[in-house]
């Protein structure tokens, strides 16, 4: 199981739930981070430190982040999405297929609703 670093504005019922799944995910609330307005730059470097992938919502600054820091552990970047357990479950799968998170930018999208 992946060990991930969600960021401060990461929902926490989809961190429940992907420790029920085995992660190990630590919260920048559980890193005393939070309401710091830390920039992206620090998330990263605190997670870099931390040996964990970043979890965020954040998409274009991570996106772009990892293109100017491609040497990371991982930085998985998510779409808004209120189904939380099934962003849960596609975090899981994805992280499940690609195995090793290191430099590695990983995007996980909402499925597209008819």
């Amino acid at each position: 199981m992946a060990r991930l670093y969600a960021d401060e504005g990461f929902p926490k019922p989809i961190v429940d739930e992907l420790r029920s799944q085995g992660h190990d995910i630590q919260t920048a609330q559980e890193a005393g981070k939070a309401g710091q307005k830390i920039p992206d730059t620090d998330v990263l470097a605190f997670a870099i430190s931390q040996n964990r992938a970043v979890l965020t919502r954040n998409r274009r600054h991570f996106i772009k982040l990892h293109s100017q820091t491609p040497s990371h552990s991982g930085i998985i970047v998510c779409t808004e999405d209120e189904d939380f357990l099934g962003q849960a479950s596609r975090i899981d799968q994805v992280v499940a297929a690609v195995g090793n998170l290191e430099n590695r930018l990983i995007r996980v999208h909402r499925p597209h609703r008819p």
